[in-house]
């Protein structure tokens, strides 16, 4: 699996411990095939950090499933995607006839 795959099925991303709910793959942005694109809010202040299709390609697993090391212009950083969780709302098990 790939950076790219993970951040396809993400809704939400840590980066270096930051949630960022906010992120975009753009297409063929600034001459690239591919450019993520992060925004989140540190308290006050708004962090932006952008990568591009080189630096996702090339970013590398870390230990646990779903993180990642992704060089930026600042320097190294720790992706983490994270997916939705959902709940299944279908009472099945309390339906007394399914019971065998």
């Amino acid at each position: 699996m790939s950076l790219l795959d993970d951040l396809r099925s993400a809704d939400m991303l840590l980066v270096d411990g930051l949630h960022a709910w906010q992120f975009e793959l753009h297409e063929q942005a600034q001459g690239e095939q591919l450019q993520l694109h992060i925004e989140c809010m540190d308290g006050r202040t708004r962090r932006v950090w952008s990568f591009s299709a080189v630096a996702v390609s090339a970013a590398v697993a870390a230990g646990e499933a779903g993180s990642w090391r992704i060089q930026g212009a600042e320097g190294e950083h720790e992706l983490v995607c994270l997916g939705a969780i959902s709940a299944d709302n279908d009472d099945q098990d309390d339906d007394p006839e399914q019971e065998g």
